[in-house]
């Protein structure tokens, strides 16, 4: 239909499938191929700074249709090796006002070599990456705030359950503080703050965690090395990744988990405007 103009489907329909491929993977329980020609997350993926400069000034130089038609999107990935251009048109996906040489970029350029020097890399955690930018701009209003968490480790297990976390938040005005056990500390941590925001924001229920990864950033500071935890989401509409760095992997876990759950509830209110 898209390549010979043989219509078999509405285009209002068509613009549906990256959607509805998404909920056939979730009914029947199996993750997304985000590598799915036109459907999947890295169909339209776009990396390197020369690379994408060209795709941000004439897109069909590098792609065979617009995204768009298949109800998918077009994402420029951060990496080692994108340059300029490739900051520009992320942050422009925020602020289309944001020029290159205003002072807004060079904040967002210098907190980026600030959080790299830290362990951060944000070619497979976009959805930080866009908070991190969101958050200097000043377009981000923060759902939550963390007075303090506490996670501890039983032995022998009961019941599978290993592990228990407390955490005390403020929603606005309100302190809630609840409890979980889990399969390990991670886990018991995800419950426990699932359940203390589930009642000021329903939708938090539809994430589920499809990965978590641990890598060790300096393994010859041994157990004092930094981890970077990078943790990937969905919600049966869209997929993203977040990432947290930290000497704690709980610490490292906790900040991914947060940047998720942020992601989430700022997408949902961007959907209802």
């Amino acid at each position: 239909q898209l390549k010979l103009g043989y219509e078999c489907i509405p285009p209002e329909s068509l613009a549906t499938l990256t959607t509805v491929a998404r909920a056939v993977s979730d009914i029947a329980n199996m993750p997304h191929n985000e590598k799915a020609a036109y459907v999947g997350g890295d169909a339209f993926a776009h990396k390197g700074g020369m690379h994408i400069d060209a795709v941000v000034k004439h897109p069909a130089s590098y792609e065979h249709i617009d995204p768009d038609q298949v109800g998918n999107s077009r994402r420029m990935l951060m990496s080692e090796v994108a340059g300029r251009s490739t900051l520009l048109a992320r942050i422009k996906a925020v602020d289309p006002a944001i020029g290159k040489d205003s002072p807004e970029t060079k904040k967002i350029v210098d907190r980026l070599k600030q959080l790299e020097h830290e362990g951060y890399q944000f070619e497979a955690a976009e959805s930080s990456f866009e908070l991190v930018v969101r958050k200097i701009l000043g377009k981000y209003k923060p759902f939550f705030e963390l007075i303090e968490f506490k996670v501890m480790v039983n032995e022998p297990a009961v019941n599978g359950m290993n592990s228990s976390a407390m955490i005390k938040i403020r929603v606005g005005d309100e302190v809630e503080i609840t409890a979980a056990e889990g399969d390990g500390p991670v886990n018991a941590l995800d419950k426990a703050v699932r359940k203390a925001l589930e009642r000021f924001y329903p939708a938090i229920g539809e994430i589920r965690l499809t990965d978590y990864k641990v890598r060790v950033l300096d393994s010859k500071q041994a157990s004092a090395a930094k981890v970077r935890v990078l943790i990937e989401s969905t919600d049966h509409r869209e997929h993203w990744s977040t990432i947290g760095v930290s000497t704690d992997v709980i610490d490292a876990s906790w900040h991914a988990l947060v940047d998720s759950i942020e992601y989430k509830l700022m997408r949902d209110q961007e959907r209802k405007g």
